[in-house]
């Protein structure tokens, strides 16, 4: 008996410790010396919406090499200044936010931009310091006004991320007897300005590997306009290409884009011809 009110004592005293623990964790100290207790912010809608962490992807499903009886491997840009295109760019969570996130905590791989074949892997410490610039700025002491020089590290701006690339597969599969498309990789694409602010150029950042990003995308909810009850993740915005986007590149013998042999209007007027090109070739395949 003494022993069993002994343990319960015990038990006590240690619930108690952690409540203890707990209230001062939650304390925090204001400049007039005042302690407050910090308490967990209100629910900012009328219910837990937990719909989107219990997500779980489907897996691809398994395709022999003897059963492609046709591929083709087609380059695409997304300009996220379509309207289509627009919550590619939603301010409190902008799509490039997520990529940079999930590669600095290792969730996802990303690689080198020298090739889009995911060859060489960049760490977390290479991607945060991608688009950052290192800037001296003169500074006075408020009380001795002694100058000084101050070491100052500009971030990237996600807004400045305007464009992605989209590496993707076309095959047709012998044993479904259907065309599928199978997104391999994406890219975003940096407006890279000159002193000014003038636009010089567009410089590819980097390369994430589609497949394995998935699983995080699949965490992420896509602004959905219209109707906030009915959100979608960016998974599946990808897989059911709710985007809107054009061709720049397919495989050829002279590993060339379109803009190296069409310009203007004919530049459109060739991808959407590559377009139809795939879809004729599967309308082609069947006798009506």
């Amino acid at each position: 008996m003494k022993i069993a009110l002994k343990l319960l004592s015990f038990l006590l005293f240690l619930g108690a410790g952690q409540l203890v623990a707990q209230t001062v964790d939650n304390v925090i100290m204001t400049e007039s010396g005042n302690q407050v207790v910090e308490q967990d912010p209100p629910n900012d809608d009328i219910t837990d919406k937990r719909t989107i962490e219990t997500v779980r992807i489907l897996p691809y499903d398994h395709v022999r090499e003897a059963d492609i009886f046709w591929e083709k491997r087609i380059w695409r840009v997304i300009d996220i200044r379509e309207k289509m295109n627009l919550p590619f760019a939603y301010p409190e969570r902008p799509f490039f936010t997520i990529l940079q996130e999930a590669a600095e905590n290792e969730e996802i791989n990303v690689y080198s931009a020298e090739d889009d074949k995911f060859t060489h892997r960049l760490s977390p410490e290479e991607v945060a310091s991608m688009g950052a610039s290192i800037d001296t700025v003169t500074t006075f002491d408020p009380v001795t006004y002694e100058e000084k020089i101050q070491v100052v590290r500009n971030e990237l701006n996600p807004e400045d991320i305007k464009r992605y690339r989209v590496k993707e597969v076309w095959f047709f599969d012998e044993e479904t007897s259907t065309m599928k498309v199978r997104i391999l990789g994406i890219a975003p694409l940096l407006d890279v300005k000159d002193e000014n602010g003038n636009f010089k150029y567009e410089q590819v950042m980097f390369w994430v590997y589609y497949p394995e990003a998935r699983q995080v995308l699949a965490r992420e909810k896509v602004f959905t306009a219209g109707n906030d009850a009915a959100p979608i993740t960016w998974e599946g915005l990808m897989e059911m290409r709710f985007f809107s986007s054009y061709i720049y590149k397919e495989s050829n013998v002279h590993n060339r884009r379109l803009q190296d042999y069409v310009q203007g209007v004919d530049l459109l007027l060739e991808a959407d011809k590559i377009k139809q090109t795939i879809f004729n070739f599967e309308h082609d395949l069947w006798e009506y």
